[in-house]
């Protein structure tokens, strides 16, 4: 029922709640944000368990719960959770495996705070790392505008006499405030918070829409699921997603392979305490992971029981918030609080990527490029324009996802793909083996761009770029494969021809 009164009362007391929490905990972060290495890693110091709930809460944004969930969940039904569980046991347990201590160690080791620094100390190239820094600047800060506009769809449903900039305005204002006062501690801190939310939240809504009369169980679920499916012509309750099995496979590996070289999930690895800390926090993530992740895709799948096999308005994107206004959106009080707890699980899971997005941008420019124009820049102005950059970038951000401009949007198409293309397969090795050469590490950075760029070309000139566009995964997954075999292969090939990297 949209526009219920009870509804948005409700919802606007648990907001404000929600903001005064979020604005103390950035207050009470403020003295361990003092340097640049505070603000950004938190000294080094951060626990296991707000590692650990700021590396789930990174992963997974309101675009999960509404984007990928809803359309995945819709045409793949129960099949869509391997999702999930490949997000949590490849992208979350895996990369904790092979990569937080290493990576702990080796950029403790040689004094880098950024993945464009490590690039820069470890291999020797200045140069090396002002691309990086371009590649993080120009790609991240556009994809952080899809998280505004995934959770600016379902509080529309909730508002709809509001319209849409506004509660990104809001989401943008609240997310400097903690973010820049407190920087990376406030940020883990208010991850480990908004992760609480998140699990409570997921506990709720699966409890509520399984038990809806219009489910009925997990007999009643499946059941419908399989009239639905036979009416459509596809299998909701195939186990590996019957014909849409290539769609299921490639989503797997795009989001779960793709985290092991995005530089605002590996800096995690960089702030935690020790390595005691790490074996915790390695298992507290995977189990967040995998909890969220089931419980985003199998509301996903349950959008045709309660939407009556029939796409809502908004396409996707409004599957889930559909499904949750249908199952929850009436003056039952209970009801009413449990959606109100789903908008606070999306504003949390949002805002916490944003902020992680956010640090991993302004500290492109103010860490790594900065210095390399501007050497005798002092720390202090160093932190002053690290705070300015987050402000920057979160506004930049906002402003694109209300302008909606085609560049941007098209961009963020391929931004993904691109980052973890250019960034996976010489950070992996490089970390992982002695073996990455400068020029093997050049080769693995520039598949990123080079890779999706060719191929987004020659699909624009042959068929168009709106089936380009839709291939956008695909080439993200052969872009970080290309990265991950010619970094080791390029470098074996120059081996004792360059100075070897530390």
């Amino acid at each position: 029922m949209q526009g219920n009164t009870h509804v948005q009362i409700v919802t606007g007391i648990a907001l404000c709640l929600y903001a005064v929490l979020m604005i103390v905990i950035g207050i009470s972060s403020t003295k361990r944000a003092k340097s640049v290495e505070g603000f950004l890693l938190g000294s080094r110091k951060v626990g296991p368990w707000l590692t650990a709930f700021s590396y789930g809460t990174g992963y997974f944004s309101a675009v999960i719960f509404i984007g990928y969930a809803g359309q995945h969940g819709w045409n793949l039904g129960f099949s869509s959770m391997w999702i999930g569980i490949g997000n949590a046991f490849v992208g979350c347990l895996l990369s904790w495996l092979l990569l937080a201590k290493r990576t702990r160690e080796t950029t403790q080791r040689i004094g880098a705070k950024t993945m464009p620094e490590f690039f820069e100390k470890k291999f020797g190239s200045t140069a090396m790392k002002v691309y990086a820094a371009l590649v993080i600047f120009i790609f991240l800060v556009p994809y952080s505008a899809a998280v505004y506009k995934g959770l600016g769809s379902m509080f529309n449903v909730i508002f709809p006499g509001v319209a849409v900039w506004v509660i990104m305005l809001i989401i943008a204002v609240l997310s400097c405030i903690y973010l820049v006062l407190g920087g990376y501690v406030a940020s883990s801190r208010t991850d480990f918070v908004q992760g609480v939310i998140m699990i409570g939240g997921v506990v709720a809504m699966v409890a509520v829409l399984l038990s809806h009369d219009k489910v009925g169980g997990i007999t009643g679920a499946v059941e419908k699921l399989r009239v639905y499916g036979e009416a459509d012509g596809v299998n909701l309750l195939s186990v590996f997603g019957g014909s849409n099995s290539k769609a299921l496979a490639t989503n797997i590996l795009l989001t779960s392979i793709g985290t092991l070289g995005l530089p605002q999930m590996v800096s995690k690895y960089y702030a935690i305490r020790d390595a005691k800390s790490i074996k915790t926090a390695t298992w507290v993530a995977t189990g967040f992971c995998l909890f969220i992740g089931i419980g985003a895709y199998l509301t996903g799948s349950l959008g045709r029981i309660f939407l009556d096999n029939q796409m809502p308005a908004g396409g996707f994107d409004s599957v889930v918030p559909s499904t949750l206004l249908t199952a929850l959106g009436d003056s039952n009080v209970f009801t009413t609080v449990i959606l109100a707890v789903m908008l606070l699980l999306l504003l949390s899971a949002s805002m916490s990527t944003l902020s992680a997005i956010v640090l991993s941008s302004a500290s492109a420019i103010s860490v790594d490029l900065l210095p390399v124009f501007r050497p005798s820049h002092s720390k202090k102005g160093q932190m002053v324009l690290t705070r300015l950059l987050c402000l920057l970038f979160i506004a930049l951000s906002f402003l694109f996802a209300v302008g909606n401009i085609s560049f941007i949007v098209n961009i963020m198409s391929f931004s993904w793909g691109v980052v973890a293309g250019s960034f996976i397969g010489p950070f992996i090795w490089g970390v992982c083996s002695k073996i990455v050469t400068k020029a093997g590490a050049w080769c693995g950075l520039l598949s990123g761009v080079a890779v999706v760029g060719s191929l987004t070309i020659y699909k624009t000139l042959t068929v168009g770029f709106s089936a380009a566009i839709g291939n956008a995964a695909t080439y993200g997954i052969t872009a970080m494969a290309v990265s991950l075999l010619l970094t080791p292969l390029v470098s074996i090939c120059t081996k004792g021809k360059e100075l070897k990297s530390i």
